[in-house]
């Protein structure tokens, strides 16, 4: 099969995400290859990703090189103290996070998502086969496919998001499944799951890895996300050509963060 072109390079994809976190927190895209931290005000832009839920108390982002904490009035001197007394990548880290979260629970406020972001090297764009049929995905395909086992690769509560998938098929049996969300003007999000009794067959890969790939012919940055913890999940974005990019921990208010806590017990029953 001939190699497809792609328009975009390792440094668009990046520009386009830094500017990206630049309007999700409200600085310059700029201060994210400053080689000293920066705290901005949090005033996020008309078109932050779309995902991102209010209230937010302050949102660091590191790109690797220092921490942008965008902050609200509320936590400044805190998080101005916290990002000045450790080395910035120990700050998304225990046990200097204990430090922040004691502080924090005096304000009312708490350490609530901390993630690891992706983007595509395009230097190692690796195509991978599948002992299974595939097909491409459109929204009008996902209507009966908003169910618990599809609920990394699709989003019932943001379903008008959901834009492209690919699914992977066991004689006519959906068995695994890739999608993406438009979260952002120039960013789409991949998610993916594959049935338990299918995995470690090279399923995962083969979805995500095409599903980047249509993504990028479509014009549009892939990006991937995962907390750290998630080996599997990590694994799956390393072997389908994603590398590190960036983090985030974002602090809200304590109210939010348990309302969150209970839900997912709920949930969970």
């Amino acid at each position: 099969m001939a190699e497809r072109e792609i328009y975009m390079n390792n440094k668009d994809m990046l520009r386009i995400a830094m500017e990206q976190s630049a309007e999700d927190i409200g600085c310059k895209a700029e201060d994210f290859m400053r080689g000293e931290n920066v705290i901005v005000p949090y005033r996020p832009g008309k078109n932050v990703r779309k995902y991102i839920s209010q209230p937010i108390t302050c949102n660091m982002v590191s790109y690797g090189n220092n921490i942008v904490a965008a902050v609200t009035d509320e936590v400044s001197d805190i998080v101005t103290e916290y990002i000045g007394r450790y080395e910035f990548y120990h700050c998304f880290e225990t046990p200097d996070m204990n430090w922040l979260d004691a502080r924090l629970a005096q304000r009312g406020q708490k350490v609530c998502f901390m993630a690891e972001y992706y983007l595509l090297d395009t230097g190692r764009m690796p195509a991978f086969s599948c002992a299974y049929e595939t097909r491409i995905l459109e929204p009008g395909d996902f209507g009966e496919l908003y169910l618990p086992q599809w609920g990394n690769a699709l989003c019932k509560e943001r379903s008008h998001l959901d834009v492209l998938g690919i699914g992977a098929y066991d004689k006519g049996k959906l068995i695994g499944l890739a999608g993406c969300s438009a979260d952002c003007d120039d960013m789409w999000q991949i998610g993916i799951d594959v049935l338990p009794e299918y995995r470690r067959q090279g399923i995962a890969t083969a979805l995500t890895s095409e599903l980047a790939r249509q993504i990028m012919e479509r014009g549009k940055v892939p990006f991937y996300c995962s907390a750290w913890s998630n080996i599997r999940s990590v694994r799956n974005a390393v072997k389908s050509g994603f590398i590190p990019a960036w983090a985030e921990m974002t602090i809200k208010p304590v109210s939010i963060v348990d309302d969150m806590v209970k839900t997912e017990a709920e949930k969970k029953g």
